[in-house]
């Protein structure tokens, strides 16, 4: 039986991705250290979907293994060989605020550990899939030297630019603000299109906007629009931090992204790079989301404005997925921003 190794397997993305590929008929292989509830606290604690993948997924085995630890990885790899057909590598430090108190850990855990991965794929599984999590964090601060408008509830980028659609792969990663989250996965994005390019391995770069879904634990340094409807239900405010509140987001469903990865693991390409958000087809900014969290819910969310912003955070970003459906035509997109938060509000109302 063909094995799928997942990294970050209690992660959103990471458990959706062992459900989706479980009922594809893979076995899934799952390294999850639990180090959210480390980043995090109580709040990022995934214990509870390691217990529902147990139960859920019949041929679901977890090893509570750390990626920077390459010994323990290696075993893991040994163990399976010829039988890996696919690596999906989700694991990572994902705030910004945590890496910028803890940049060696940050980095050790986003780049290092990436690093280890790509070695015992080599190594073991050269011809499999390797998929890797990354992030519209690698461009930096680029995108808020756009040209941008002001409007009553968001940030929006002139009409006639390029990006208008959405901003596209050929955007610089270079000459910007990246945060240290932002850096220690751009050294990873990088090395995952060199082992494409250089050695030779089936790797891609999905570079995700906010993510969101049913198995994600939000906290208040991750996690925007999971943590957004959890405050503005359980304890009726949010913190909106920096540019007003109209900074805008758009946001993909974690089931439309591992339909991504899917089309990817029928067609692999080397070294591959894509943009990978809801576009011009799910966003919002933060104001319009608190406003829809509001009429769902039929409550008063206080609105508190913290006007310093987060380095490195992004005024307007919008993904353009044109490179991905050129690739991957077959691919359709089903969530919009509104009916993830619908389902959001529905998930938090009924705890």
């Amino acid at each position: 039986m063909s094995v799928a190794i997942i990294t970050g397997s209690c992660g959103l993305v990471g458990s959706e991705s062992s459900i989706f590929f479980s009922e594809k008929g893979f076995d899934i292989v799952g390294i999850d250290n639990n180090s959210r509830k480390f980043f995090f606290g109580k709040d990022g604690d995934v214990a509870w979907v390691k217990s529902k993948l147990k139960r859920k997924i019949k041929k679901y085995e977890h090893f509570n293994v750390d990626i920077r630890n390459y010994n323990s990885l290696e075993k893991i790899f040994k163990k399976y060989k010829k039988r890996i057909s696919i690596i999906i590598h989700c694991a990572a430090q994902p705030s910004h605020d945590w890496a910028k108190n803890k940049p060696i850990i940050d980095f050790e855990i986003n780049a290092k550990g990436t690093l280890n991965l790509l070695e015992l794929t080599k190594k073991f599984s050269p011809n499999s899939p390797f998929i890797f999590m990354s992030t519209n964090k690698v461009y930096g601060d680029n995108p808020n030297f756009l040209p941008l408008n002001e409007k009553s509830t968001r940030w929006e980028i002139n009409k006639n630019h390029k990006f208008t659609n959405g901003i596209d792969e050929s955007m610089s990663i270079d000459n910007c603000t990246h945060s240290f989250f932002g850096a220690s996965k751009s050294y990873a994005d990088l090395v995952v299109q060199e082992y494409g390019k250089n050695v030779g391995l089936k790797t891609t770069c999905f570079r995700a906007g906010c993510i969101t879904g049913p198995n994600h634990s939000g906290a208040k340094l991750h996690g925007f629009l999971s943590y957004l409807v959890k405050a503005s239900i359980k304890f009726k405010k949010y913190s909106m931090i920096g540019y007003k509140g109209k900074q805008v987001r758009d946001n993909i469903h974690s089931s439309d992204l591992i339909n991504c990865f899917w089309e990817f693991y029928k067609k692999p390409t080397y070294g591959e790079i894509y943009n990978a958000g809801g576009g011009r087809f799910s966003n919002c900014s933060v104001i319009e989301a608190l406003n829809l969290v509001e009429k769902l819910s039929n409550i008063n969310i206080k609105k508190e404005l913290v006007k310093k912003n987060r380095v490195g955070d992004h005024i307007w970003y919008i993904s353009s997925m044109k490179k991905f459906r050129k690739h991957f035509p077959r691919w359709k997109q089903k969530y919009s921003t509104r009916v993830i938060i619908e389902e959001l509000v529905d998930q938090f109302e009924n705890v």
